[in-house]
């Protein structure tokens, strides 16, 4: 039914909307304790430990689990890696060095990268705009990241924002990985066994760094901006950007990462964390017109009655 499609399609758009709010605020909130109270590695554990106790029942105990294959099971097992050390461990440790603003905007990379390991893992030919696209996105990144000079120094802001750049990376290798196992299996069946491993693979080091921090004894906005991370900010965004990704195309993720840097700039602001400079600016115009240009490619193919789109975004051969 055309009216069901569109209320479903509505649906998986609102869902990468609200799962790009959710990590915009994310930036402020990781600053704001890391620089304060706690060890990004703690936050880690505790992401990693929330995220495990809400989406494992659903691998457990769901029939479709029983489905899985060797190669399902690879799959999973790297985009497990990538997600938990790749992205979350390198975008909290990159955010414990950076600002909020660097940050997401840097976040914003996403699609450019998505474009580039797409090219690698599946070669062909694309149109000239959406290369110049892909240039344009790593001049912004390069601005950032160098803008204080070549001298990425330890615990500067210059290597802050390489770190975020790399689980960046991290997160869209992972993205054109993972779209056959969420059409397959389902978000919530992937997103557990991502927690089943990602537990066996932190468990390790879990007590080095939770036993010797008293959490109840944190200021209560500390408190809360720690409560805000761990479910706003990890779980439900998590499982919203899964489930629009399974629906839709890579050029609806892409679009909604924009919203990432409003939300970030407009708490770091208000909080007096950071403010945008000549760095930020340049950079976010640069990246802008790098994924407009790598977006203006599909919508040519599109329009041209060329190979249509894929769910995952990617052009069929």
């Amino acid at each position: 039914m055309p009216g069901s499609l569109l209320v479903s399609k509505t649906r998986y758009n609102l869902d990468l909307v609200f799962a790009n709010v959710f990590f915009g605020a994310n930036f402020s909130f990781y600053v704001s304790l890391t620089r304060n109270y706690l060890d990004f590695q703690q936050i880690f554990m505790l992401q990693v430990l929330s995220a495990a106790v809400f989406f494992i029942p659903f691998a457990i105990f769901s029939r479709y689990s029983y489905r899985i294959t060797w190669r399902d099971a690879g799959n999973i097992l790297i985009v497990t890696l990538l997600i938990v050390y790749g992205w979350m461990y390198m975008l909290l440790w990159g955010s414990s060095y950076t600002t909020p603003i660097d940050a997401s905007v840097i976040a914003t990379l996403g699609p450019a990268f998505t474009l580039i390991m797409d090219h690698l893992m599946h070669p062909r030919k694309y149109i000239r705009a959406r290369v110049v696209g892909v240039v344009c996105a790593l001049v912004g990144a390069g601005i950032l990241i160098l803008g204080d000079g070549f001298s990425l120094t330890h615990g500067s802001r210059a290597q802050g924002n390489l770190f975020v750049l790399a689980a960046v990376v991290a997160i869209a290798v992972n993205t054109v990985i993972i779209k056959p196992q969420l059409e397959k299996l389902g978000t919530l069946v992937v997103m557990g066994w991502y927690y089943i491993i990602g537990l066996a693979i932190t468990a390790p080091f879990f007590w080095k760094y939770i036993d010797h921090v008293p959490f109840l004894r944190l200021p209560l906005y500390a408190q809360a901006e720690l409560g805000y991370i761990l479910i706003l900010g990890t779980v439900l965004p998590m499982y919203l950007l899964y489930r629009g990704t399974e629906k839709l195309t890579s050029v609806h993720t892409a679009l909604y990462r924009y919203i990432q840097p409003v939300i970030a700039g407009i708490l770091a602001i208000t909080r007096g964390q950071a403010h945008f400079d000549a760095a930020n600016i340049t950079a976010s115009v640069f990246i802008f017109a790098g994924v407009i240009l790598v977006v203006a490619g599909y919508k040519y193919y599109v329009r041209h009655g060329l190979p249509k789109l894929r769910g995952d975004g990617r052009l069929e051969h």
